[in-house]
C-alpha cells in the first residue's frame, strides 16, 4: 500500500507478486489506501481482515481488491468492501470475492454476521449481493459515501459459486 501510495505501481506488483493496474493509483484507491495504512498502523492485529484478499482473473491480472473494514466487533460483525475496475466489471468477478469474504468470514469462528453497505443507486452491487442471502435491516449516513443502506447475513450461511 506505502508503494501504492507512493505512485509505484511496479514495486507495488513486486511486493503483492501480482501485476496490477493503475485502477490501484486512482484517487479513490490512494484514499483507501492511506486509510487502511493509518488503522493498521494503529492497531497492527487488524492488518489480516484489511484489503488481503486480491481478485485476480483468468489473464493472471489482478481486477480489483476485496477485504474487511476490520475485525469482528463486540457481537461479532464484520464489514465487506469490495471494487472491480471498470475494464473488468459485469464478468462476475466482484460476485467471486464476495464469495470468498463470506467464506472466510464462515471460517473465523468470532464472526456471527457480515454487513454490506451499499450505496442505494448502485445498482451492480445491490445486483451482486443478491440471492447470497443479506436481508436489509437499514440505512446510514457514511461520511465518505453518503447514504447507504446496510445488509447483513448470517456468517455460517457459506453461498455456493
Amino acid at each position: 500500500m506505502s508503494a501504492l501510495l507512493d505512485g509505484d505501481l511496479p514495486e507495488a506488483g513486486k511486493v503483492a507478486g501480482v501485476s496490477l493496474t493503475e485502477y490501484f493509483l486512482t484517487d479513490r484507491a490512494r484514499w483507501l489506501w492511506r486509510f487502511r495504512l493509518g488503522q493498521m498502523g494503529a492497531d497492527p492485529g487488524r492488518a489480516r481482515w484489511m484489503v488481503r484478499q486480491a481478485v485476480v482473473g483468468d489473464r493472471g491480472l489482478v481486477v480489483g481488491h476485496a477485504g474487511f473494514h476490520g475485525p469482528p466487533d463486540e457481537v461479532g460483525m464484520v464489514e465487506i468492501g469490495y471494487s472491480v475496475a471498470p475494464d473488468f466489471r459485469r464478468q462476475g468477478y466482484a460476485r467471486s470475492a464476495l464469495i470468498e469474504l463470506l467464506r472466510r468470514a464462515a471460517a473465523e469462528p468470532a464472526v456471527t454476521t457480515v454487513r454490506a453497505t451499499i450505496d442505494p443507486d448502485n445498482v451492480a452491487s445491490l445486483a451482486t449481493i443478491a440471492g447470497l442471502g443479506f436481508v436489509e435491516v437499514g440505512e446510514q449516513w457514511d461520511e465518505e459515501d453518503g447514504r447507504e443502506i446496510v445488509f447483513e447475513v448470517p456468517a455460517r450461511r457459506v453461498p455456493s459459486a
